[in-house]
Protein backbone atom coordinates (compact mmCIF):
# COMPACT_ATOMS: atom_id res chain seq x y z
CA UNK A 1 0.00 0.00 0.00
CA UNK A 2 2.77 2.63 0.79
CA UNK A 3 4.36 2.11 -2.28
CA UNK A 4 0.84 2.55 -4.26
CA UNK A 5 0.71 5.68 -2.12
CA UNK A 6 4.06 7.01 -3.68
CA UNK A 7 3.34 5.64 -7.14
CA UNK A 8 -0.06 7.67 -7.01
CA UNK A 9 1.89 10.65 -5.70
CA UNK A 10 3.97 10.63 -8.11
CA UNK A 11 1.64 10.33 -10.96
CA UNK A 12 -0.99 13.24 -9.32
CA UNK A 13 2.20 15.35 -9.41
CA UNK A 14 3.32 14.86 -12.94
CA UNK A 15 -0.39 15.10 -14.15
CA UNK A 16 -0.32 18.41 -11.86
CA UNK A 17 2.54 19.54 -14.00
CA UNK A 18 1.58 19.25 -17.43
CA UNK A 19 -0.43 22.18 -17.47
CA UNK A 20 2.55 24.35 -16.34
CA UNK A 21 4.95 22.81 -18.58
CA UNK A 22 2.51 23.28 -21.49
CA UNK A 23 1.51 26.84 -20.66
CA UNK A 24 6.08 27.52 -20.60
CA UNK A 25 6.28 25.66 -24.02
CA UNK A 26 3.39 27.71 -25.90
CA UNK A 27 5.24 30.70 -24.57
CA UNK A 28 8.07 29.41 -26.02
CA UNK A 29 6.45 28.61 -29.11
CA UNK A 30 4.70 31.99 -29.38
CA UNK A 31 8.16 33.98 -28.96
CA UNK A 32 10.24 31.50 -32.01
CA UNK A 33 7.17 32.52 -33.82
CA UNK A 34 7.31 36.14 -33.59
CA UNK A 35 11.03 35.96 -34.28
CA UNK A 36 10.24 33.81 -37.39
CA UNK A 37 7.40 36.46 -38.85
CA UNK A 38 10.07 38.83 -38.10
CA UNK A 39 12.13 36.85 -40.43
CA UNK A 40 9.67 36.39 -43.35
CA UNK A 41 8.94 40.52 -43.23
CA UNK A 42 12.85 41.04 -43.82
CA UNK A 43 13.11 38.33 -46.01
CA UNK A 44 10.40 39.90 -48.19
CA UNK A 45 11.44 43.57 -48.05
CA UNK A 46 14.88 42.58 -49.29
CA UNK A 47 13.45 40.78 -52.38
CA UNK A 48 11.00 43.29 -52.86
CA UNK A 49 13.39 47.31 -51.95
CA UNK A 50 16.97 45.74 -52.48
CA UNK A 51 18.74 47.79 -54.97
CA UNK A 52 19.71 44.66 -56.78
CA UNK A 53 17.78 42.04 -57.76
CA UNK A 54 18.76 38.90 -55.71
CA UNK A 55 17.66 35.76 -55.95
CA UNK A 56 15.69 33.58 -53.26
CA UNK A 57 18.39 30.99 -53.18
CA UNK A 58 20.89 32.69 -52.37
CA UNK A 59 19.16 34.78 -49.69
CA UNK A 60 17.79 31.59 -47.91
CA UNK A 61 21.52 30.40 -48.12
CA UNK A 62 22.90 33.50 -46.39
CA UNK A 63 20.10 33.01 -43.43
CA UNK A 64 21.57 29.90 -42.71
CA UNK A 65 25.22 30.56 -42.96
CA UNK A 66 24.33 33.67 -40.68
CA UNK A 67 22.47 30.77 -38.47
CA UNK A 68 25.59 28.41 -38.31
CA UNK A 69 28.26 31.15 -37.98
CA UNK A 70 26.67 32.63 -34.78
CA UNK A 71 27.53 29.46 -33.18
CA UNK A 72 31.01 28.45 -33.80
CA UNK A 73 33.48 28.75 -36.15
CA UNK A 74 33.48 24.84 -36.70
CA UNK A 75 29.65 24.29 -37.81
CA UNK A 76 28.39 25.55 -41.59
CA UNK A 77 26.18 24.27 -44.10
CA UNK A 78 27.44 21.87 -47.19
CA UNK A 79 26.34 22.81 -50.33
CA UNK A 80 26.72 20.44 -53.31
CA UNK A 81 30.20 21.43 -53.94
CA UNK A 82 31.52 22.00 -50.27
CA UNK A 83 30.14 18.13 -50.00
CA UNK A 84 32.24 17.49 -52.80
CA UNK A 85 35.25 19.13 -51.37
CA UNK A 86 35.12 17.15 -47.71
CA UNK A 87 35.12 14.32 -49.67
CA UNK A 88 37.74 15.18 -51.12
CA UNK A 89 39.90 15.83 -48.46
CA UNK A 90 39.38 12.59 -46.39
CA UNK A 91 39.19 10.32 -49.39
CA UNK A 92 40.79 11.67 -52.56
CA UNK A 93 42.92 14.02 -54.54
CA UNK A 94 43.12 17.38 -56.58
CA UNK A 95 44.62 19.57 -59.11
CA UNK A 96 45.74 22.38 -56.85
CA UNK A 97 48.67 24.16 -54.50
CA UNK A 98 48.00 22.00 -51.33
CA UNK A 99 46.84 25.14 -49.04
CA UNK A 100 44.60 24.98 -46.36
CA UNK A 101 43.16 28.53 -46.24
CA UNK A 102 40.34 30.41 -44.24
CA UNK A 103 38.80 33.65 -44.34
CA UNK A 104 39.52 36.16 -41.99
CA UNK A 105 37.96 39.49 -42.24
CA UNK A 106 37.76 39.28 -45.90
CA UNK A 107 41.76 38.01 -45.99
CA UNK A 108 42.62 34.98 -47.28
CA UNK A 109 44.87 33.77 -44.66
CA UNK A 110 46.60 30.21 -44.91
CA UNK A 111 46.24 27.46 -42.23
CA UNK A 112 48.96 25.16 -43.71
CA UNK A 113 50.59 23.86 -46.77
CA UNK A 114 49.89 20.36 -47.66
CA UNK A 115 53.24 18.56 -46.99
CA UNK A 116 55.42 17.99 -50.32
CA UNK A 117 53.10 20.01 -52.11
CA UNK A 118 53.67 23.25 -54.38
CA UNK A 119 53.00 25.50 -52.32
CA UNK A 120 54.91 23.81 -49.07
CA UNK A 121 58.22 23.62 -51.89
CA UNK A 122 57.70 26.99 -52.53
CA UNK A 123 57.89 27.93 -49.03
CA UNK A 124 54.24 29.30 -48.14
CA UNK A 125 53.82 29.41 -44.52
CA UNK A 126 50.87 29.10 -41.92
CA UNK A 127 50.42 32.61 -41.12
CA UNK A 128 50.92 34.07 -44.40
CA UNK A 129 48.24 36.58 -46.00
CA UNK A 130 47.03 36.02 -50.29
CA UNK A 131 46.05 39.33 -51.37
CA UNK A 132 46.21 38.85 -54.88
CA UNK A 133 46.06 36.21 -57.48
CA UNK A 134 47.95 36.61 -60.86
CA UNK A 135 47.55 40.27 -60.02
CA UNK A 136 44.09 40.33 -59.00
CA UNK A 137 42.80 41.53 -55.40
CA UNK A 138 40.86 38.65 -54.10
CA UNK A 139 40.43 41.05 -50.15
CA UNK A 140 36.58 41.17 -50.12
CA UNK A 141 35.92 38.13 -51.93
CA UNK A 142 34.85 34.79 -50.64
CA UNK A 143 36.66 31.82 -49.49
CA UNK A 144 35.16 29.82 -52.19
CA UNK A 145 36.36 32.35 -54.90
CA UNK A 146 39.70 32.55 -53.67
CA UNK A 147 39.74 28.29 -53.75
CA UNK A 148 38.18 28.11 -56.97
CA UNK A 149 40.85 30.18 -58.28
CA UNK A 150 44.03 28.51 -57.04
CA UNK A 151 42.52 25.46 -58.09
CA UNK A 152 43.21 24.03 -61.44
CA UNK A 153 44.61 21.76 -64.14
CA UNK A 154 48.07 20.20 -63.38
CA UNK A 155 50.37 22.00 -65.00
CA UNK A 156 49.54 25.69 -65.00
CA UNK A 157 50.43 28.36 -63.36
CA UNK A 158 49.48 31.05 -60.86
CA UNK A 159 51.23 33.79 -59.66
CA UNK A 160 50.38 34.50 -55.47
CA UNK A 161 51.12 37.70 -54.08
CA UNK A 162 51.24 37.44 -50.45
CA UNK A 163 51.63 39.48 -46.90
CA UNK A 164 54.03 37.57 -44.56
CA UNK A 165 54.11 39.21 -40.72
CA UNK A 166 57.61 40.49 -40.24
CA UNK A 167 58.42 41.56 -43.69
CA UNK A 168 58.43 45.11 -45.05
CA UNK A 169 56.67 44.72 -47.97
CA UNK A 170 54.35 41.83 -50.05
CA UNK A 171 56.08 39.33 -52.36
CA UNK A 172 55.16 37.11 -55.00
CA UNK A 173 55.36 33.21 -55.71
CA UNK A 174 54.80 31.57 -58.42
CA UNK A 175 53.68 28.24 -58.69
CA UNK A 176 52.74 25.23 -60.89
CA UNK A 177 49.41 23.62 -60.36
CA UNK A 178 49.53 19.22 -59.84
CA UNK A 179 47.88 16.34 -58.33
CA UNK A 180 47.48 17.02 -54.83
CA UNK A 181 47.67 13.87 -53.42
CA UNK A 182 46.49 13.39 -49.87
CA UNK A 183 49.09 10.57 -48.80
CA UNK A 184 48.47 10.55 -45.04
CA UNK A 185 51.15 8.72 -43.98
CA UNK A 186 54.81 8.69 -44.56
CA UNK A 187 57.59 7.44 -43.05
CA UNK A 188 61.80 7.29 -42.44
CA UNK A 189 64.16 5.89 -40.63
CA UNK A 190 66.95 8.30 -39.29
CA UNK A 191 70.04 7.18 -37.04
CA UNK A 192 67.89 3.89 -36.58
CA UNK A 193 64.77 6.16 -35.25
CA UNK A 194 61.42 5.40 -37.06
CA UNK A 195 59.79 8.39 -37.88
CA UNK A 196 56.28 8.23 -38.60
CA UNK A 197 54.94 11.65 -40.61
CA UNK A 198 51.03 11.76 -40.25
CA UNK A 199 49.28 14.29 -42.63
CA UNK A 200 45.70 14.14 -41.82
CA UNK A 201 43.49 12.11 -40.47
CA UNK A 202 41.68 10.66 -43.95
CA UNK A 203 39.94 7.19 -43.79
CA UNK A 204 43.44 5.43 -44.53
CA UNK A 205 45.38 6.78 -41.80
CA UNK A 206 44.97 4.27 -39.11
CA UNK A 207 46.08 1.56 -41.61
CA UNK A 208 48.78 3.43 -43.17
CA UNK A 209 50.22 4.26 -39.40
CA UNK A 210 50.07 0.20 -39.05
CA UNK A 211 51.61 -0.82 -42.48
CA UNK A 212 54.30 2.51 -41.75
CA UNK A 213 55.45 0.41 -38.16
CA UNK A 214 55.65 -2.83 -39.66
CA UNK A 215 57.69 -1.00 -42.81
CA UNK A 216 60.23 0.22 -40.47
CA UNK A 217 60.56 -2.66 -38.22
CA UNK A 218 61.36 -4.24 -41.43
CA UNK A 219 63.81 -2.04 -42.77
CA UNK A 220 65.45 -1.32 -39.33
CA UNK A 221 66.08 -5.48 -39.79
CA UNK A 222 64.81 -5.85 -36.20
CA UNK A 223 63.25 -3.05 -34.15
CA UNK A 224 64.36 0.82 -33.96
CA UNK A 225 65.16 2.46 -30.97
CA UNK A 226 62.29 4.08 -31.01
CA UNK A 227 59.37 5.76 -33.03
CA UNK A 228 58.46 10.02 -33.63
CA UNK A 229 55.18 10.77 -34.55
CA UNK A 230 55.38 13.81 -36.59
CA UNK A 231 51.69 15.84 -36.16
CA UNK A 232 53.04 19.22 -36.92
CA UNK A 233 50.88 21.32 -39.22
CA UNK A 234 48.16 17.90 -38.64
CA UNK A 235 44.79 19.59 -39.12
CA UNK A 236 43.02 16.59 -38.06
CA UNK A 237 39.78 14.73 -39.73
CA UNK A 238 38.33 11.58 -38.77
CA UNK A 239 38.04 11.14 -35.01
CA UNK A 240 37.60 7.30 -35.46
CA UNK A 241 41.59 7.18 -37.35
CA UNK A 242 42.91 9.54 -34.41
CA UNK A 243 41.36 6.64 -32.19
CA UNK A 244 43.05 4.09 -34.22
CA UNK A 245 46.50 5.36 -34.46
CA UNK A 246 46.37 6.48 -30.70
CA UNK A 247 45.43 2.45 -30.15
CA UNK A 248 48.63 1.26 -32.17
CA UNK A 249 50.84 3.04 -29.45
CA UNK A 250 48.59 1.82 -26.59
CA UNK A 251 48.53 -1.78 -24.96
CA UNK A 252 45.30 -0.84 -22.77
CA UNK A 253 43.68 2.76 -21.04
CA UNK A 254 41.30 5.24 -22.33
CA UNK A 255 42.21 7.04 -25.30
CA UNK A 256 39.68 9.91 -25.70
CA UNK A 257 35.98 11.09 -24.79
CA UNK A 258 33.67 12.55 -26.16
CA UNK A 259 30.71 14.87 -24.12
CA UNK A 260 27.90 16.03 -25.63
CA UNK A 261 24.89 18.40 -24.37
CA UNK A 262 23.25 16.37 -21.66
CA UNK A 263 25.54 15.30 -18.34
CA UNK A 264 24.89 11.29 -19.21
CA UNK A 265 25.67 11.56 -22.98
CA UNK A 266 29.38 10.70 -22.85
CA UNK A 267 30.67 8.30 -24.96
CA UNK A 268 34.57 6.48 -24.21
CA UNK A 269 36.76 4.95 -26.48
CA UNK A 270 39.73 2.58 -25.35
CA UNK A 271 43.02 0.79 -26.55
CA UNK A 272 42.90 -2.65 -27.48
CA UNK A 273 45.53 -4.86 -26.47
CA UNK A 274 48.96 -5.22 -28.58
CA UNK A 275 51.42 -2.03 -28.71
CA UNK A 276 52.65 -2.35 -32.34
CA UNK A 277 55.50 -0.11 -31.04
CA UNK A 278 56.63 -2.86 -28.41
CA UNK A 279 57.06 -0.34 -25.62
CA UNK A 280 60.19 1.09 -27.55
CA UNK A 281 60.29 5.26 -26.81
CA UNK A 282 57.93 7.32 -28.43
CA UNK A 283 58.19 11.11 -29.18
CA UNK A 284 54.89 12.89 -30.69
CA UNK A 285 56.20 16.37 -32.11
CA UNK A 286 53.45 18.91 -32.05
CA UNK A 287 53.19 22.64 -33.08
CA UNK A 288 50.60 25.28 -33.50
CA UNK A 289 48.73 23.65 -36.57
CA UNK A 290 48.08 20.54 -35.22
CA UNK A 291 44.85 20.54 -34.57
CA UNK A 292 41.98 17.95 -33.66
CA UNK A 293 42.54 14.40 -34.41
CA UNK A 294 46.08 15.39 -34.10
CA UNK A 295 45.44 16.75 -30.59
CA UNK A 296 43.34 13.62 -29.58
CA UNK A 297 46.71 11.73 -30.12
CA UNK A 298 48.74 13.85 -28.68
CA UNK A 299 47.09 13.61 -25.27
CA UNK A 300 46.14 10.25 -25.89
CA UNK A 301 49.96 8.85 -25.47
CA UNK A 302 50.70 11.89 -23.11
CA UNK A 303 48.02 11.27 -20.98
CA UNK A 304 48.90 7.33 -20.60
CA UNK A 305 52.67 8.11 -20.01
CA UNK A 306 53.42 6.36 -23.58
CA UNK A 307 55.47 8.89 -25.32
CA UNK A 308 56.97 12.19 -24.94
CA UNK A 309 54.85 15.38 -26.40
CA UNK A 310 57.47 17.42 -28.18
CA UNK A 311 57.23 21.25 -29.35
CA UNK A 312 54.85 23.83 -29.73
CA UNK A 313 51.28 24.30 -27.70
CA UNK A 314 48.89 22.80 -30.36
CA UNK A 315 46.06 24.23 -32.00
CA UNK A 316 43.25 23.76 -28.98
CA UNK A 317 39.99 22.58 -30.77
CA UNK A 318 38.29 20.39 -28.97
CA UNK A 319 35.40 19.95 -30.15
CA UNK A 320 33.24 16.87 -32.16
CA UNK A 321 31.33 18.00 -35.49
CA UNK A 322 29.02 15.23 -36.59
CA UNK A 323 27.89 15.35 -40.33
CA UNK A 324 24.44 15.24 -40.48
CA UNK A 325 23.27 14.69 -44.20
CA UNK A 326 20.34 16.68 -45.51
CA UNK A 327 19.91 15.50 -49.28
CA UNK A 328 22.41 13.40 -51.23
CA UNK A 329 24.67 15.96 -52.10
CA UNK A 330 23.89 18.72 -48.98
CA UNK A 331 24.53 18.09 -45.41
CA UNK A 332 25.08 19.77 -41.84
CA UNK A 333 28.60 20.11 -39.94
CA UNK A 334 27.11 20.62 -36.79
CA UNK A 335 29.22 20.96 -33.11
CA UNK A 336 27.46 18.25 -31.43
CA UNK A 337 30.18 17.42 -28.44
CA UNK A 338 33.77 18.27 -27.03
CA UNK A 339 36.20 15.44 -26.73
CA UNK A 340 38.45 14.75 -23.48
CA UNK A 341 41.68 13.40 -22.72
CA UNK A 342 41.97 10.38 -20.50
CA UNK A 343 43.01 12.39 -17.58
CA UNK A 344 39.50 14.31 -17.90
CA UNK A 345 41.71 17.62 -19.87
CA UNK A 346 39.52 19.21 -22.56
CA UNK A 347 42.04 21.19 -25.15
CA UNK A 348 39.54 23.54 -25.99
CA UNK A 349 41.23 26.99 -26.16
CA UNK A 350 44.36 26.08 -24.54
CA UNK A 351 45.77 22.84 -26.60
CA UNK A 352 48.24 20.32 -25.59
CA UNK A 353 51.36 21.70 -24.09
CA UNK A 354 54.21 20.17 -24.88
CA UNK A 355 56.08 17.93 -22.35
CA UNK A 356 59.58 19.21 -23.65
CA UNK A 357 59.20 22.88 -25.45
CA UNK A 358 61.54 23.11 -28.78
CA UNK A 359 60.94 25.87 -30.98
CA UNK A 360 62.23 25.30 -34.68
CA UNK A 361 64.95 27.32 -34.88
CA UNK A 362 65.37 26.06 -39.00
CA UNK A 363 62.49 28.54 -39.31
CA UNK A 364 63.93 31.66 -39.29
CA UNK A 365 60.72 33.31 -39.52
CA UNK A 366 59.07 32.03 -36.40
CA UNK A 367 59.83 34.92 -34.35
CA UNK A 368 57.67 37.43 -36.50
CA UNK A 369 55.14 34.99 -38.18
CA UNK A 370 51.85 34.54 -35.50
CA UNK A 371 50.61 31.44 -33.96
CA UNK A 372 46.75 31.24 -35.31
CA UNK A 373 45.09 29.01 -32.78
CA UNK A 374 41.75 28.12 -31.80
CA UNK A 375 41.65 30.92 -29.26
CA UNK A 376 42.09 33.24 -31.72
CA UNK A 377 38.62 32.39 -33.92
CA UNK A 378 35.29 34.20 -33.41
CA UNK A 379 32.86 32.72 -31.16
CA UNK A 380 34.93 29.76 -30.75
CA UNK A 381 33.52 27.51 -27.57
CA UNK A 382 35.03 28.72 -24.34
CA UNK A 383 36.23 26.18 -21.96
CA UNK A 384 35.43 26.92 -18.59
CA UNK A 385 38.04 24.52 -16.76
CA UNK A 386 40.64 25.59 -19.12
CA UNK A 387 43.87 25.53 -16.53
CA UNK A 388 46.53 29.10 -17.13
CA UNK A 389 50.03 27.75 -16.34
CA UNK A 390 51.56 30.58 -17.30
CA UNK A 391 53.74 28.52 -19.18
CA UNK A 392 55.21 31.07 -22.09
CA UNK A 393 56.79 29.85 -25.41
CA UNK A 394 58.41 33.29 -25.90
CA UNK A 395 60.91 31.89 -22.43
CA UNK A 396 62.73 29.07 -24.48
CA UNK A 397 64.74 32.39 -26.13
CA UNK A 398 67.00 31.88 -22.88
CA UNK A 399 67.19 27.91 -22.78
CA UNK A 400 70.92 27.44 -23.43
CA UNK A 401 69.65 24.66 -25.30
CA UNK A 402 68.09 26.51 -28.27
CA UNK A 403 70.36 29.27 -28.77
CA UNK A 404 71.88 28.23 -32.42
CA UNK A 405 70.35 30.64 -35.50
CA UNK A 406 69.60 29.23 -38.76
CA UNK A 407 72.81 29.71 -40.52
CA UNK A 408 74.75 27.48 -37.89
CA UNK A 409 72.46 24.85 -37.76
CA UNK A 410 72.74 24.60 -41.68
CA UNK A 411 75.93 24.59 -42.05
CA UNK A 412 76.22 21.89 -39.74
CA UNK A 413 73.54 19.57 -41.95
CA UNK A 414 70.16 20.12 -39.55
CA UNK A 415 67.41 20.87 -41.87
CA UNK A 416 64.41 20.25 -39.19
CA UNK A 417 65.62 20.60 -35.60
CA UNK A 418 62.33 19.78 -33.61
CA UNK A 419 62.66 16.05 -35.80
CA UNK A 420 66.61 16.58 -35.27
CA UNK A 421 65.88 17.00 -31.28
CA UNK A 422 63.41 14.63 -31.31
CA UNK A 423 65.79 11.85 -32.93
CA UNK A 424 68.52 13.02 -30.83
CA UNK A 425 66.43 12.53 -27.78
CA UNK A 426 64.95 8.88 -28.46
CA UNK A 427 68.49 8.11 -29.03
CA UNK A 428 69.19 9.55 -25.55
CA UNK A 429 65.92 7.14 -24.17
CA UNK A 430 67.28 3.60 -25.93
CA UNK A 431 70.89 4.22 -24.50
CA UNK A 432 71.81 1.57 -21.92
CA UNK A 433 70.68 1.93 -18.78
CA UNK A 434 67.32 3.90 -19.94
CA UNK A 435 64.20 2.63 -18.88
CA UNK A 436 60.77 3.99 -20.53
CA UNK A 437 60.16 5.58 -17.18
CA UNK A 438 63.17 8.26 -17.80
CA UNK A 439 60.07 9.25 -20.10
CA UNK A 440 58.18 10.52 -17.30
CA UNK A 441 60.78 11.97 -15.53
CA UNK A 442 62.38 13.92 -18.74
CA UNK A 443 58.53 15.32 -19.17
CA UNK A 444 59.02 17.53 -15.91
CA UNK A 445 62.19 19.69 -17.67
CA UNK A 446 60.53 22.68 -19.36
Amino acid sequence: MPSFLLRSAGLVGAVALIPAVSAALAAVDVDTYKELDQFMSVFERVRSEYVDKVDDQTLIRGAIDGMLASLDPHSSYLDARDFQNLRTQTEGSYGGLGLTVSLEDGAVKVIAPTEDSPSDRAGIKAGDYITHLDGQLIFGGTLDEAVDKMRGAPGTKIRLTLVRPGRDKPFDVTLTREIVRLKAVKWEIKDRVGIVNINSFSKTTGEGVRAALTAIDKAAGGRPLGYVIDLRSNPGGLLDQAIEVSDAFLERGEIVSQRGRETGDIERYFAKAGDLAHGLPVIVLVDSGSASAAEIVAGALQDQRRGLVMGETTFGKGSVQTLLQLTDDTALRLTTARYYTPSGRSVQEGGIRPDIQVPQLTDPDRKDRPRLREADLRRHLINEAKINDDVLEDDLKDDPRFTATTEQLEKSGVKDFQLDYAVNTIARLAAPGATPKLAAAESTQK
